[in-house]
């Protein structure tokens, strides 16, 4: 089976989170780790349960930190997670772009593959 990875506009996801006032990144990294677990065949992956830990008190870090071992297993150059754990901590803009950059290549590729 193809697992077909989305190529998202940058500029475009910036509106979307001020528009839906940060609804949108919830989307966002329900989407993104659907796509790395078919990417990756991680069966033990649960991204809308991660979604609903966001709503949890420290349910959050555990749904950031599976994230970041998933983006680990995902990544060619396997960026650490714990580095992506930290970042997404101190900074989730940077790893937004991290990760959505990388998606955005892997997309490109499957593209030039398909053509």
């Amino acid at each position: 089976m193809q697992v077909t990875i989305k190529k998202r506009n940058m500029l475009a996801q910036i509106l979307l989170v001020i528009v839906t006032l940060g609804i949108y990144t919830l989307y966002w990294f329900y989407q993104v780790s659907m796509e790395m677990k078919d990417a990756t065949n991680n069966t033990q992956a649960s991204p809308a349960l991660w979604v609903v830990l966001f709503f949890i008190p420290l349910g959050g870090i555990y749904s950031v930190y599976k994230f970041s071992e998933l983006y680990e297993n995902f990544s060619v150059e396997h960026f650490d997670k714990w580095l992506l754990f930290v970042l997404y901590i101190v900074f989730s803009p940077a790893v937004w772009f991290i990760v959505q950059t990388n998606l955005n290549k892997r997309a490109d590729m499957q593209f030039a593959q398909a053509q």
